[in-house]
């Protein structure tokens, strides 16, 4: 079996995040990069079920700047076979559709039955491209799935809902997204970091895809029109226990219709 697990590149999630006031994207270069922490529970997924059958093949697919691959090679040293990364000036600042669309195409030239994903990134929280890739493959999907089973020829979890807990199941191929509650990722082991170094990785652009892809291919996009920093925070009123503090306080909260 063949499986693509999904990588994004993030910033650190515990630093501060910025906006780049002239572009709207996000500043990148304000915290350090990081693998996206639900990739790696994608991942992880990926590895138990090589552990059971040897003759599974893991390759992780990134889109991103050419600096992503300090994130594949982390993913490489926790068991991935071998990296891809999609990388082309035209890709900056795609969104879902168009990101979707790059690496559906990629997927297709890996000849994958199973795609594993993270159930939205941090950095966007959008969610939508593992259902995206699956309809542009015309594979089923089995979204937001808290814990998988992954099997020779089908794949099934369970998804938390409003009403209860769905099971769900699909002969492969076929697309699955994982949340947070499922399997809890690995740390690198120092023989693995050593022989991620060697591992395959390599880069493709768009035409190696054979699609033109990015802001400029598509039909329809939003164009910021004005963006502008978030004000400091301003200190909230004191209040000074002189005997009053309770009616103060009350005062305050009509004033601000908290109660």
């Amino acid at each position: 079996m063949k499986i693509v697990v999904l990588a994004k590149q993030v910033p650190d999630t515990w630093s501060d995040r910025k906006i780049n006031l002239d572009t709207g994207f996000l500043d990148r270069s304000a915290s350090d990069p990081v693998p996206d922490e639900i990739n790696e529970r994608a991942l992880e997924n990926a590895l138990l079920y090589k552990e059971a059958n040897a003759d599974t093949e893991i390759v992780v697919l990134s889109m991103g700047p050419e600096q992503t691959t300090q994130t594949l090679r982390k993913l490489l040293s926790m068991g991935a076979d071998s990296a891809v990364l999609v990388t082309n000036p035209a890709l900056a600042g795609s969104d879902m559709v168009q990101t979707a669309r790059t690496l559906a195409a990629a997927v297709q030239q890996m000849d994958a039955d199973l795609l594993l994903a993270g159930n939205e990134a941090t950095d966007g929280r959008g969610g939508m491209v593992p259902a995206m890739i699956a309809e542009i493959l015309g594979w089923p999907v089995l979204p937001g799935l808290d814990h998988l089973q992954i099997a020779a020829d089908e794949v099934s979890g369970t998804a938390q809902v409003d009403a209860g807990t769905l099971t769900l199941s699909s002969p492969l191929p076929a697309v699955v997204s994982v949340t947070e509650k499922t399997a809890e990722a690995r740390f690198p082991s120092f023989k693995g970091i050593m022989q991620a170094k060697k591992k395959p990785l390599d880069t493709w652009n768009s035409a190696d895809l054979g699609i033109q892809a990015g802001p400029e291919a598509a039909s329809s996009r939003s164009v910021m029109v004005s963006a502008q920093g978030r004000p400091a925070k301003e200190a909230g009123p004191k209040i000074t226990d002189d005997g009053t503090a309770a009616a103060q306080l009350a005062e305050f909260l009509v004033a601000n219709r908290l109660i």
